[in-house]
């Protein structure tokens, strides 16, 4: 197999599992979460293959939106532990193999940061232009609230001065002006002293919202914005050669391609939203047209860059690209109560309790997050298959302490649960049925099942680094993805229905006597003479299977 694997594109084929630091693990019994107790569970996502942990925002903040409220980026929040503790820890998963990026969140500062105490105090303060003020809020503005619950404008007045300041998301955000070389070259000391500190790269929050110039003054002479994502790339790269820019955009692909970058390189992954919100689709149909289309309409992300795929993460699950219609549809499958909607655009639910613990389903979902083509990033405690708390507010949700084994603190903390950040989830997804302790060892577990997956994609590089084609099967429950690189051939199957299905698929190019053989269980079937195989699947069944010659192949169950 001729494949170029370095370091320096590491991201291709890794697993990268993004946690919420005050939420994983207490290290000191204080209640909150903490780097010293992440860093007691490294081994333990060593043992899961995690190869790329993406920490949520751990800097300096009121916590008025979960610490995407800044007020130092320099800094690591005291509850959180000291930068010190930082440093420990990553060098403690580096000893594993396992890289670090961070949250990004450069879009907005929080209002008690100083660069805005000192420019809402006055016109003239030297940080005035770090942030977009009008005398009026322009009709040519940006538009769409993004929490429409919580605010009613994107322009809050200052009264102090007499402006309005830009905020896209809460007024205790104000958004940051990018346009300002001074504010670029800030973020480019803040991503250079994270990099010092060991970090691989981040996840740019925001990232169409922070290169927004719509409505701003003289908006027509500003620098194109998309100059500046270039140069933040550029700048990490001259740093390290293994830098990753993981960015969130939720456009659609053509909107979300420019972002790539098209003259020079920008980000290094977009996430794969439309194909996120598709699949959901395809899972409350039955039906796999809807994903196998997104997957066909993809465009391929330039030389060096990937796409990022998933099934849940840390804010609501959004279906603002598909109609109306469609996410009805959505709803009434996995989420008919309105208290389980946010916003009437997405689901703020974990996976699980959207499929009634139905293990079945769960397997194949995540058969299916590992083959799919792109990098597969999952969020805390969906390898054991924790629920949601709903009487949490909004996007905390999902954000409840992880579950490590059963009682009232979740293995969580030793110090009192009303001390903690957020409650432990209760009833049937509670740590007294769901946790890692009893999962650990059990083969037929989630947790086994998602660290099996994690081996066979990592042994198998073709999902990474291979072409991959949709196959048409036939039958509208079942998705058939084949991948191939000069000397391999790799086809997965999966089953969206509840009964068993054969699909017959075309495999051409084989050697002759060639088989094809299950990497999930002991199962193998001999292509045709027409090149074509009789494949079998149970309900919600899946397979993934590599052509081998017979000499290799494993006796037929």
């Amino acid at each position: 197999m001729k494949l170029t694997l370095t370091s320096d594109v590491w991201w291709k084929n890794a697993l990268v599992y993004c946690m919420d630091i005050e939420t994983y693990k207490d290290g000191n019994g204080d209640g909150c979460g903490d780097f010293r107790g992440l860093t007691q569970q490294i081994d333990y996502l060593d043992r899961l293959g995690i190869s790329c942990i993406w920490l949520m925002p751990f800097y300096p903040s009121p916590d008025r939106d979960d610490g995407y409220d800044v007020t130092d980026f320099y800094g690591v929040d005291h509850r959180l532990g000291t930068l010190g503790d930082f440093v420990e820890f990553v060098r403690t998963a580096r000893d594993r193999g396992i890289r670090v990026i961070a949250d990004l969140v450069v879009n907005h500062t929080s209002e008690r940061h100083p660069w805005f105490v000192s420019a809402r105090e006055s016109r003239d303060s030297p940080f005035r232009d770090w942030y977009v003020w009008a005398d009026e809020p322009p009709e040519d503005g940006p538009q769409g609230i993004t929490f429409p619950d919580r605010e009613q404008s994107l322009w809050q007045y200052e009264e102090r001065t007499g402006q309005y300041y830009f905020h896209r998301f809460y007024k205790h955000q104000p958004d940051l002006n990018l346009t300002n070389p001074a504010v670029r070259d800030e973020i480019a000391r803040i991503v250079g002293f994270w990099m010092e500190l060991g970090l691989s790269g981040f996840r740019v929050d925001a990232v169409p919202f922070m290169l927004e110039t719509t409505g701003q003054p003289d908006a027509e002479r500003l620098p194109d914005p998309h100059e500046y994502l270039a140069d933040l790339r550029a700048f990490m790269a001259r740093r390290s050669g293994e830098a990753v820019l993981l960015g969130e955009v939720n456009l659609t692909y053509p909107e979300t391609m420019p972002y790539y970058g098209e003259e020079r390189d920008e980000l290094t992954m977009c996430f794969d939203f439309v194909g996120m919100q598709k699949l959901y689709l395809s899972l409350a149909r039955g039906d796999v047209g809807p994903l196998a289309g997104a997957l066909r309409e993809r465009p391929h992300a330039p030389r060096d860059a990937h796409w990022a795929t998933f099934v849940r993460n840390h804010d609501e699950l959004t279906l603002d690209k598909l109609t109306e219609d469609e996410r009805q549809e959505v709803f009434k499958a996995f989420g008919p109560e309105d208290r389980m909607q946010l916003y009437g655009r997405g689901l703020r639910r974990r996976l699980p309790t959207m499929f009634g613990g139905d293990m079945r389903r769960l397997r194949m979902v995540y058969s299916l997050l590992f083959s799919l083509p792109g990098t597969p990033v999952l969020f805390y405690g969906e390898e054991i298959g924790m629920g949601e708390d709903l009487d949490a507010e909004g996007r905390l949700a999902v954000r409840t302490p992880m579950q490590w084994r059963p009682g009232p603190g979740a293995g969580f903390s030793t110090a009192d649960p009303s001390s903690f950040p957020s409650p432990v989830v209760q009833g049937e997804y509670g740590p007294d049925q769901v946790n890692v302790a009893e999962q650990r060892g059990k083969p037929d577990s989630l947790l086994s099942w998602i660290s099996a997956l994690a081996e066979l994609y990592r042994q198998n590089p073709e999902f990474a680094w291979g072409d991959f084609t949709v196959l048409d099967t036939g039958q509208p429950a079942v998705l058939a993805v084949e991948f191939r690189t000069e000397d391999a051939l790799l086809v997965t199957l999966h089953n969206f229905a509840a009964t068993p299905v054969e699909v017959d698929i075309a495999v051409s190019g084989l050697s002759d006597s060639w088989k094809l053989a299950d990497l999930l269980e002991d199962w193998t079937t001999e292509p045709s003479a027409e090149e074509r195989a009789r494949v079998s699947l149970d309900a919600y069944g899946c397979r993934w299977l590599r052509a081998r010659h017979p000499e290799d192949v494993p006796m037929s169950s």
